[in-house]
């Protein structure tokens, strides 16, 4: 699958840095690349790619408003020179961080991750159902198995993902958001603050379930069965 892509810095130099690394990508098609953003804007409401190198700090216009600017809006790696906006692309779910000057292998990680991004999103249009989703934890976007995942722990604006193997995945979503990401036949909300994934459930009760070596509670306005999508 060929990722194509456009980059987008007030300085040539840092471009020419992306044109090269990108060149040794044999999946990235850096199509263009700009110095003005204004131009940029103009070519990507006629040419949509999938992936945008983008640097933050640019005059008249900084990255994340062109980004917010664009009606259709591609995956978003930023370039900066500032370690202070990394906060900022957090908030924007950015695939990925570059803090200049940044390596081959660094600029490579970035360019696979957004490609994990792109094929899950495809997989999931498919007539097949995905067999993981990529949640974003700090500053990463994780790849998690649905076969991995016993159960997710909410607490407040956060979201414990509790792995097999003792493992546990903390990420900022809702109650709401992390249900909308997950296939309704697999997973069952039993409680106000928790989901199961009903094949690793070991045993179920009237008011609480057994999964992964822990009791969690089946409250009122619930139900749970291992019948089909938890009736």
């Amino acid at each position: 699958m060929m990722i194509k892509a456009v980059a987008i810095d007030d300085e040539p130099l840092a471009l020419e840095v992306i044109r090269s690394l990108a060149e040794k990508v044999p999946f990235i098609d850096l199509q263009e690349s700009f110095t003005n953003a204004f131009k940029a804007i103009d070519h990507l409401a006629g040419h949509p790619v999938d992936l945008l190198f983008l640097d933050i700090k640019m005059p008249d216009i900084n990255g994340m408003e062109l980004l917010a600017s664009l009606r259709q809006k591609p995956l978003v790696v930023f370039t900066t020179a500032y370690a202070e906006h990394a906060v900022l692309s957090y908030e924007l779910d950015a695939v990925d961080y570059l803090l200049k000057p940044f390596s081959f292998a660094r600029f490579l990680k970035a360019c696979n991750k957004a490609r994990e991004v792109l094929n899950a999103d495809r997989e999931s249009k498919n007539d097949n159902p995905p067999a993981s989703i990529f949640i974003k934890s700090g500053y990463e976007q994780l790849r998690v198995s649905f076969d991995d995942l016993l159960y997710l722990e909410s607490g407040g604006n956060y979201m414990t993902l509790k792995l097999t193997g003792d493992r546990q995945v903390l990420s900022r979503l809702t109650m709401a958001e992390v249900q909308q990401l997950l296939p309704a036949d697999k997973f069952v909300r039993i409680h106000r603050s928790y989901i199961v994934n009903k094949e690793k459930v070991n045993k179920a009760e009237r008011h609480r379930v057994h999964i992964g070596g822990r009791t969690l509670p089946v409250s009122a306005g619930f139900k749970f069965s291992l019948g089909p999508a938890g009736k």
